[in-house]
C-alpha cells in the first residue's frame, strides 16, 4: 500500500512563496519604491514602457498640446501682431515720405531744365535768389583794398608831403580795413534783399558802397590823425576821397555783379 502524500507544511509554503516573489523581482528589474519607466523581460528582447510611465507620460503630451493650442499662448500671437502691425505703420509713413521726395525731383529736374534753357537764349533765371562763398568775400575785400589803398597813399603824401607818413597811413588799416570789409560782406550776404535776377541789384551796390564809406572815413581819420599827429591834415585826408572812392565803390560792385565765380545759388528744397 503506497505511502500517503503529506501536506507542505507551513514553512515549505513561505520558501516557495518567497522564491516566486524573487523571480518576478528580478525578471522585472523592479526596485522597491520604485516604478520604474522601462521593464526588460528576460524572455522577450523588447523594451518596453511602465503601465503606471505610460499613463503620466500619455498625460503629459496632453497637456502640452493644450498648451500650443489654448489660450496660454494668446499673447505670444498678440505681440508678433503688434510688432507686424507697427512695422506696416512706419512702411506707410516712409512710403509718403518716399513719394513726397519723388515728386520733389521732379520738380527740381523740372526747373534745372528750365534754367538751362533760359541761359541758352540769353535770359536771366528766375528769382535768382544767391549765396556768396567765403573765397568770394576774401578775394572782394583784398582786391578792394588794393585799389583804395593806392588813392589813400595818394591823397596822403599829397597833403603831408612825406613819403614816410603815407605809407605809415596805408600800411596801418589795410589788413584792418581788409578783414572789416570781409567781416561787413559775410554780414551782407545773410541777406536776399535787392538780390534778384542773379545779381545784386543797383539799389543794394549803392547801399553798400554808403555804408563802408562811412566807416573808412572814420577808420582813415582817426589813423591818420594817429600817425601826422595833426588834426586838419587827417581831415583832408578823410575827406578828398569821400566822395570819389563812394562812386569808385559802387563802380567796383556792378563788376562783381556780373561776376559769376563764387556764387552759389539758393534752391528752396523743403519736404
Amino acid at each position: 500500500m503506497a505511502e500517503a502524500t503529506r501536506p507542505f507544511s507551513t514553512f515549505q509554503r513561505l520558501f516557495v512563496l518567497s522564491l516566486l516573489l524573487l523571480w518576478n523581482s528580478d525578471a522585472y528589474s523592479i526596485k522597491p519604491g520604485f516604478v520604474s519607466p522601462v521593464y526588460v523581460n528576460k524572455f522577450s528582447s523588447k523594451t518596453v514602457l511602465s503601465p503606471l510611465w505610460q499613463s503620466s507620460n500619455n498625460n503629459e503630451i496632453v497637456k502640452d498640446t493644450d498648451n500650443v493650442n489654448g489660450d496660454t499662448n494668446a499673447p505670444v500671437i498678440r505681440s508678433f501682431d503688434k510688432k507686424i502691425q507697427k512695422l506696416n505703420r512706419d512702411k506707410m509713413k516712409f512710403m509718403e515720405k518716399l513719394n513726397a521726395y519723388e515728386a520733389e525731383l521732379q520738380n527740381l529736374n523740372q526747373k534745372k531744365e528750365e534754367y538751362i534753357a533760359k541761359l541758352q537764349v540769353g535770359q536771366p533765371p528766375v528769382g535768382g535768389n544767391f549765396s556768396e562763398t567765403t573765397m568770394r568775400s576774401v578775394v572782394k575785400a583784398l582786391c578792394w583794398r588794393v585799389i583804395a589803398g593806392s588813392i589813400t597813399f595818394l591823397t596822403s603824401f599829397r597833403f603831408s608831403g612825406s613819403l614816410t607818413t603815407a605809407l605809415s597811413i596805408v600800411g596801418s588799416d589795410f589788413f584792418s580795413k581788409a578783414f572789416t570789409m570781409f567781416i561787413g560782406e559775410r554780414l551782407m550776404n545773410k541777406s536776399q534783399a535787392g538780390r534778384k535776377g542773379g545779381a545784386d541789384d543797383p539799389g543794394r551796390s549803392l547801399i553798400k558802397a554808403l555804408v563802408w564809406r562811412l566807416f573808412a572815413i572814420c577808420n582813415t581819420l582817426t589813423m591818420s590823425w594817429l600817425i601826422s599827429k595833426d588834426l586838419s591834415i587827417a581831415s583832408k585826408i578823410a575827406g578828398s576821397d569821400a566822395i570819389f572812392k563812394t562812386a569808385l565803390m559802387f563802380v567796383y560792385e556792378r563788376v562783381w555783379a556780373r561776376i559769376e565765380w563764387g556764387k552759389e545759388y539758393i534752391i528752396e528744397f523743403s519736404i
